[in-house]
């Protein structure tokens, strides 16, 4: 332990905690080192957070922006190709100190226009290239879809590149990145300056606008979350059902800007290719589908937040999306939900909180069994939304019946490591009951 890091502990009076239990969850990536609190003020965690904001930059350096993230386009592709010519050639593959070598060597002859960028836009560019190899041999060990790397597109891919983070500086309103100089950040005082440790800067473009996200590392004191359990149910109906009797209905982002996603689609296609109102109307497009996702990933954050903060325990369903959007009759109503993106969000915050968070088996049947009696039905389709148990006579609506058992499921997991079959009834343990306006009140996204 560093004395710096000994200080801070002495400061807020906490100490070392070696048998801690970490969060259930296996997603979480942020709970790194956890300290108890001998002062019950909670515990120190270490996290690796991301800040993303928008810039600010002016015309020359937009340009110089683009030019980074083409340079690093281009080092991904050759380092792609180069890997997969030498395999062929040879039956043996590149390492990234070869290929990141061979790439220095031939720039100044070959690719002198490089060095009017970073070294860290064609660096960082080589390491993904390196990574994605390394993740498809990975998938092909265990067995899963490999998902053999692919070449990156001008028009199709995310214009972006990665800086580390020993060459930026971070002030309240401007970042400083490497060859390009400061630039202006839109929303002041957003970027940590202070008590961090910056890892990386990665600098990307989406529907004409210019985005930083920085990588930091820090120290959160975690409280300790003595809040009740909660049960989570997703669906189409109600986007999530609470066990303490909170319902939110799905926002449907997608579909109520549907017919003007529609409307822009059919002018996109009538113009011709290579023209400049093509591009015109290939940016209101992107405009609309960005507008789209920042709407949802609102109401994603507020909800996942709600949930984090006031609750010890949450458990959800781990839900098999990417076998559901198969079916063609729910696919848009599935991806416009954004279920997958709610429970990284959980995942991530509860610990934050001092909360955690348990993933109930995906062959758990908690729709089908009586949350009172623990009595299982056979069949209910999906156009069933309300049933009876034919043993203690409950009559369940479909999504709180789940939730319910979803919060039993947790609290099983979490005390005894082991699922019940059958469980007692419980008390509603939360008090109030969550509404669609206590995140939005009166506005309209």
């Amino acid at each position: 332990m560093t004395r710096g890091k000994r200080e801070a502990m002495i400061a807020l009076g906490l100490r070392t905690h070696p048998e801690h239990d970490p969060p259930i969850a296996g997603k979480s990536a942020c709970s790194v080192r956890c300290l108890e609190s001998t002062c019950n003020r909670g515990f120190l965690v270490l996290i690796q957070r991301g800040y993303k904001t928008e810039l600010r930059p002016t015309v020359e350096q937009a340009n110089q922006l683009a030019r980074h993230c083409g340079v690093a386009r281009f080092a991904f592709n050759w380092a792609l190709g180069r890997k997969i010519e030498h395999y062929q050639a040879t039956g043996k593959t590149l390492t990234y100190k070869e290929v990141d070598a061979e790439f220095n060597r031939r720039k100044p002859e070959e690719w002198p226009w490089a060095y009017e960028t970073s070294k860290w836009a064609h660096g960082n560019a080589i390491r993904d290239c390196e990574k994605a190899f390394d993740n498809f041999f990975r998938r092909l060990k265990q067995g899963g879809p490999p998902g053999f790397p692919h070449f990156r597109s001008k028009h199709r891919s995310t214009p972006k590149y990665r800086v580390a983070g020993e060459a930026v500086k971070v002030e309240d309103d401007r970042i400083r990145l490497p060859v390009i100089g400061w630039v202006l950040l839109k929303r002041c005082g957003y970027l940590p300056t202070s008590g961090v440790k910056l890892l990386s800067a990665t600098v990307s473009q989406r529907a004409g606008r210019w985005f930083v996200s920085v990588n930091v590392e820090k120290t959160i004191v975690a409280p300790e979350n003595q809040g009740p359990a909660v049960g989570l149910d997703v669906g189409l109906k109600s986007f999530v059902v609470g066990s303490d009797g909170s319902r939110l209905d799905p926002p449907k982002f997608f579909v109520r800007s549907l017919k003007k996603l529609r409307r822009l689609s059919r002018q996109h296609s009538r113009k011709q290719k290579g023209s400049a109102n093509r591009r015109k109307s290939a940016d209101k497009l992107a405009k609309l589908h960005f507008r789209i996702a920042c709407q949802r990933g609102d109401f994603l954050h507020k909800a996942s937040h709600h949930y984090a903060s006031n609750f010890g325990l949450v458990c959800i369903e781990d839900l098999h999306i990417k076998g559901m959007v198969r079916n063609r009759h729910l696919a848009r109503a599935i991806s416009d939900a954004g279920w997958g993106t709610f429970g990284v969000q959980l995942a991530y915050k509860c610990p934050w909180y001092g909360g955690k968070l348990v993933e109930a088996d995906r062959w758990y049947k908690s729709s089908k069994t009586c949350s009172v009696c623990g009595e299982e039905i056979g069949e209910l389709p999906l156009s069933i939304r309300e049933w009876t148990c034919h043993k203690c006579g409950t009559h369940h609506d479909r999504d709180e019946n789940a939730s319910n058992n979803l919060r039993e499921y947790g609290r099983a997991a979490v005390t005894a490591r082991t699922v019940v079959k059958a469980r007692k009834p419980a008390e509603n343990p939360a008090g109030e009951t969550v509404t669609q306006e206590a995140f939005y009140g009166n506005s309209k996204l």
